[in-house]
């Protein structure tokens, strides 16, 4: 049986580290952000979906300004103005209105304001690498036979446990710019292989993706992230261009892992208090199922699994 490795954390998320991958003056257009996320909101709805008339021959899907504008109670041209990104002054009563209009979820309509009231900052604090605490770093460790992780901006994964590398892969061999879901998942070809939903995974972390890109439209890192699976990955173009909002905090997910084979966890992700922009997941199987004796396995196995898992993965 494996010895219990120490805790794992990303030595460039440290407190006190500075991250310096990356570079430039590359950002997100937040006009264009807006423009494209309510067009595509607008697509999805239908007439009959709000309780309109149809009429007229339609050349695009979905609602039209019109349409929208009377549902939302604004004239056409505000909201004309607004799509466009010219509303600098759109109140938060109006945001809400369109929201109702358009039945956006909750994060969706939080990336709304977000996209229409960005906040004012500094020198791009968003493109310093975030901090994690040490004491946070020994709770992950100690959550032992939980596979656990915190994971930050970017969805890049900041620290975990042996347990989590025995079941995702061995992050602490990977370079630090590449413990990130969203690489590992359009980029990595074994991660297609571990989820066997893997189009479900890639939806959520491109979601959580577009709500950082409301939050920090000024940072370079994110840009540049979205650049490269852009140029490297035809499904992420496509899943990009969806513009879905997506915050999941719990649910389920079916994994196909090489040495332990079929498992089914339930996921629990808990912002952290005092840095909304960290969180902390942790996996779990039903007591007494097939699921559970398997993780029970891989937890003793270790960060020997872990590289037996990428060693099965090369060949």
């Amino acid at each position: 049986m494996a010895t219990r490795p120490e805790p794992r954390t990303d030595p460039a998320a440290a407190p006190g580290a500075g991250y310096a991958r990356g570079g430039g003056e590359s950002r997100l257009d937040p006009r264009a952000e807006l423009n494209e996320f309510l067009r595509t909101r607008r697509a999805r709805l239908k007439p009959a979906d709000v309780g309109l008339a149809e009429y007229g021959r339609r050349r695009v899907p979905g609602l039209r300004r019109e349409e929208l504008a009377q549902l939302a109670g604004v004239s056409v041209a505000y909201y004309t103005r607004l799509e466009q990104g010219n509303g600098h002054n759109v109140s938060v009563e109006v945001l809400d209105a369109i929201s109702r209009a358009l039945r956006l979820s909750d994060a969706e309509h939080d990336h709304l304001l977000h996209l229409a009231k960005p906040r004012h900052r500094g020198r791009t604090p968003a493109a310093r690498r975030q901090q994690v605490r040490p004491a946070l770093v020994q709770l992950v460790s100690a959550l032992e036979g939980v596979p656990a992780y915190v994971w930050g901006r970017r969805t890049d994964v900041l620290a975990w446990n042996g347990t989590a590398s025995a079941l995702f892969g061995d992050w602490a061999a990977r370079a630090p710019q590449e413990r990130n879901w969203a690489r590992i998942t359009f980029l990595d070809p074994a991660a297609r292989r571990l989820f066997a939903d893997w189009e479900s995974k890639a939806s959520d972390v491109v979601g959580q993706l577009r709500l950082d890109a409301g939050l920090h439209a000024d940072d370079p890192l994110l840009a540049a992230l979205i650049g490269e699976l852009s140029l490297r990955s035809e499904d992420f173009r496509r899943l990009w261009a969806a513009h879905d909002v997506k915050r999941k905090s719990h649910g389920s997910m079916r994994l196909l892992h090489p040495l332990a084979g079929e498992l089914t966890l339930r996921y629990e992700s808990f912002a952290l208090p005092d840095d909304q922009e960290q969180s902390l997941s942790a996996y779990h199987a039903e007591p007494g199922s097939a699921s559970r004796e398997a993780l029970g396995l891989l937890a003793s196995w270790g960060t020997d699994a872990a590289r037996e898992r990428a060693a099965t993965a090369r060949d």
